[in-house]
């Protein structure tokens, strides 16, 4: 059975870190940042439609590049925070979506497999986090930085976007979130809340969320290096 999947991009975040300057909009490797962000899914054979949440004042007049793109591309108008940049792209998902991904517009080195995999695992009927494994010592701090314990990492992951979710798993959980008055620290934490089940889908270190000027210029540097083996391996197919 083929799955219909739909993807929902929160993209109204304010870039404090980044001088106030929206991280989407921000240009990397000559492009904006979302449309690296948006092409996996575009890509995707199983994704009819990508919905961007944008802050309220560009979903009115959404920028050229973006309307141009696909027809499957719409534009919601974000809010405040991001769950509810969240919460009014689900809103606009339509009623014969099987599974629908969330993904940080601001992480623009999402790979063509780790959409695949949340994909698959979503379209069993759980939800699907993108993650890696912590490799790194885990300490906690009191106030004054002064280490309190030194925590085992075994079984710790970190989570990424994309998340994946059965429809009307994702679309309860944010209804009823918003109606407990409940944020949770990520899509997934809020379907844990509710008692559904989540899996981890390895994904890739590569995979960082854009939120200071070094990660734009790591950004950079990966895309050079994609660029350059790509080029490499097409000439060596001539």
């Amino acid at each position: 059975m083929s799955v219909r999947a739909v993807a929902v991009l929160p993209a109204a975040g304010a870039g404090r870190r980044m001088g106030g300057v929206r991280k989407p909009l921000l240009e990397l490797a000559g492009e904006p940042m979302l449309l690296h962000a948006l092409r996996p899914f575009l890509a995707h054979p199983a994704v009819e439609r990508v919905i961007v949440a944008m802050a309220p004042e560009e979903a009115a007049q959404p920028p050229e590049w973006l309307t141009a793109l696909d027809p499957r591309v719409s534009v919601v108008a974000g809010g405040a925070e991001r769950g509810d940049s969240v919460r009014n792209g689900l809103e606009a998902v339509p009623a014969d979506a099987d599974v629908v991904l969330i993904h940080d517009a601001a992480r623009p080195l999402v790979s063509a497999a780790e959409v695949d995999g949340a994909i698959a695992a979503a379209a069993r009927g759980v939800g699907a986090v993108v993650g890696v494994p912590v490799v790194d010592t885990l300490k906690l701090a009191d106030e004054q930085r002064t280490i309190i314990e030194t925590r085992k990492r075994d079984g710790l992951w970190h989570a990424l976007t994309p998340q994946a979710f059965p429809r009307a798993m994702i679309l309860d959980a944010y209804r009823r979130a918003a109606r407990d008055d409940i944020t949770g620290t990520d899509d997934a934490a809020l379907v844990e809340h509710y008692g559904g089940t989540v899996v981890l889908v390895e994904g890739s270190r590569a995979n960082i969320k854009v939120t200071t000027a070094a990660d734009l210029e790591l950004a950079e540097a990966v895309l050079a290096a994609r660029r350059g083996s790509a080029r490499a391996q097409a000439a060596g197919r001539r």
